[in-house]
């Protein structure tokens, strides 16, 4: 058996291993946190959030200690087809909880899209903005993303079977 045939299933061993622990940190993120990323896609919050920035979601039972000025994410309540990203705009009926929005760059109120907010349209505030990375994910959605995967396998083996040879010089 030559050295370059040995090397094979160690190349194998290491794409398994990367494919479970990017598997497992997905699934572990998902289960502790639900789904935490949004990425912005409208410029309605300019200049705080810009499209493309990543935003990470707190838990969704902070409802009640919302306060004005917060960022939150949560469903369009006319129809709940979309997900928006707007700040605390007022603060309705304390007893029942009713939120309105606005977002910072838009000149009013949207009706139904800012207003009304109850518990069930409420996903979670904003704890996080990671600028701009939500781009470089766009651009890598499929076919790119496989395209970039099988070049990564194809170097992983070249540089395995060229390590293969090397080492048969020797």
């Amino acid at each position: 058996m030559s050295n370059s045939e040995s090397k094979l299933p160690t190349l194998i061993k290491d794409i398994i291993i990367i494919v479970i622990g990017v598997a497992i940190i997905f699934f572990v993120i998902q289960y502790v946190f639900g789904n935490p990323f949004y990425i912005v896609s409208s410029g309605s919050m300019i200049p705080v959030l810009n499209i493309g920035d990543i935003l990470i979601v707190g838990e969704k039972d902070t409802f009640d200690e919302l306060e004005l000025g917060d960022v939150i994410v949560f469903n369009r309540p006319a129809g709940h087809d979309k997900v928006i990203v707007h700040r605390v705009f007022k603060i309705l009926n304390e007893t029942e909880r009713i939120i309105v929005t606005k977002g910072d760059a838009n000149d009013g109120l949207i009706p139904g899209t800012d207003f009304p907010i109850k518990h069930d349209d409420f996903i979670g505030q904003v704890v996080y903005v990671i600028p701009q990375v939500g781009q470089v994910l766009k651009a890598l959605s499929p076919p790119v993303n496989y395209i970039l995967i099988a070049l990564i396998i194809g170097a992983m083996i070249f540089v395995n079977v060229r390590k293969g040879k090397k080492s048969q010089i020797q």
